[in-house]
């Protein structure tokens, strides 16, 4: 177990302190909830002679947006450090994996939020802040289009790994609200990637997506998981990888268009082959 010692005072709600321990207390902050309380516990401090009216002052200040959770420096890195070795010892622990993503990925989201900034398209977005949930999204509709249509192809990915778009874990430990928003995108767009790069959710199918993202988001936990990610794999798979799928991911991560300028809920008639093309990502191979 990787001791976390004293992860010293996070702002939710009040002043939360967390008693030392393993990776136990590590999870607890990851999904907001309470820690357990345990040897060394201190209650929080209370300033009677704080007003009401500074109180609400200090819960604006410091919560962001709904459900945010500031974290200092060292903070941060103690959850990197205990996500990452979840996540690599269990790749199906999204929620790890999704706490890694917001504690290391702050320069490349800055990056992905100035590209969108300078597009068109991108800007809208992030004007608007659309969200790609089962409540917004018309499945009966999109079911109704024709074969090979982009949202016809999504809702038969969905239909077909049994996935839901709702299983997305909220943003927590981003300090940024705008980018907040930024990776709560790029997370809702996971699944469409999927389905314009004709990979399936299996682990073989879930690298070479890390790949082609890891080339175009430069966020540490694609890089993690597509050069970590191979190391489940058997021998003929992994021959796979390496001689088809990296290759044909690198390059489309290469030529494509950063594919969060793209508004997604406005082309759902416009046929896989087309936005491929729009894009740039390159034909897959089949696998």
């Amino acid at each position: 177990m990787l001791p976390i010692g004293w992860l010293g005072r996070a702002r939710m709600g009040g002043w939360l302190r967390r008693a030392p321990g393993s990776l136990r207390g590590l999870r607890h902050l990851a999904l907001g909830s309470p820690a357990p309380i345990g040897r060394g516990y201190r209650p929080p401090h209370t300033d009677l002679t704080v007003t009401a009216e500074e109180h609400v002052d200090e819960e604006r200040y410091y919560q962001l947006y709904p459900g945010h959770i500031p974290t200092s420096p060292l903070q941060k890195a103690l959850l990197s450090a205990g996500a990452a070795f979840m996540a690599l010892y269990n790749p199906y622990r999204h929620d790890m994996v999704a706490v890694l993503g917001e504690t290391t990925g702050t320069s490349a989201l800055q990056s992905l939020r100035d590209k969108m900034r300078h597009d068109p398209e991108g800007y809208q977005i992030l004007q608007e802040r659309p969200r790609i949930r089962l409540s917004t999204l018309d499945v009966t509709g999109l079911r109704g289009l024709p074969d090979g249509t982009f949202g016809r192809e999504y809702v038969r990915f969905l239909d077909s790994n049994r996935v839901s778009p709702d299983t997305r874990m909220p943003v927590k430990f981003v300090d940024d609200e705008e980018l907040a928003y930024v990776i709560q995108r790029y997370r809702e767009v996971h699944d469409l990637m999927h389905t314009l790069l004709g990979m399936p959710t299996n682990m073989l199918g879930e690298i070479v997506v890390k790949w082609f993202e890891a080339v175009q988001t430069g966020l540490p936990m694609c890089i993690l998981g597509a050069v970590f990610g191979p190391v489940r794999l058997n021998a003929r798979k992994l021959q796979i990888l390496t001689t088809e799928l990296i290759p044909w991911a690198v390059r489309s991560g290469l030529n494509a268009s950063c594919v969060l300028n793209f508004y997604y809920e406005n082309r759902w008639e416009q046929t896989v082959e087309s936005l491929r093309e729009e894009i740039g990502i390159l034909h897959p191979p089949t696998i």
